[in-house]
């Protein structure tokens, strides 16, 4: 019978001496680099946390937005008023009252 990799000389049920001779150093070492990659998935995780919070706060500022711009578009036009005077006409009309 063939091993679980296609080994033939291998079968399923047999172990092997090189699974049973794990020491303590090696499960050390293992146990430190499971641990690594936990924190840097933790660090992975809040960075992410930190970006969807400020994404969502992107969004809701863009809704926002965009209602205030469809308000100005819908709302009436404000009633034009006369353009003010320029000032040399009110001088020159000073000038001729007296």
């Amino acid at each position: 019978m063939s091993g679980p990799n296609g080994d033939p000389n291998i079968s399923i049920n047999e172990t092997t001496d090189e699974e049973d001779e794990f020491n303590e150093e090696e499960y050390a070492a293992i146990n430190s680099m499971l641990d690594q990659i936990n924190s840097c998935l933790d660090d992975l995780e809040e960075r992410n946390d930190a970006l969807n919070g400020k994404l969502h706060e992107l969004l809701e500022s863009n809704r926002q937005a965009r209602q205030e711009f469809r308000e100005q578009l819908n709302a009436p036009p404000p009633p034009e008023q006369p353009p003010p005077p320029e000032e040399d006409s009110v001088a020159s009309g000073k000038d001729q009252e007296k």
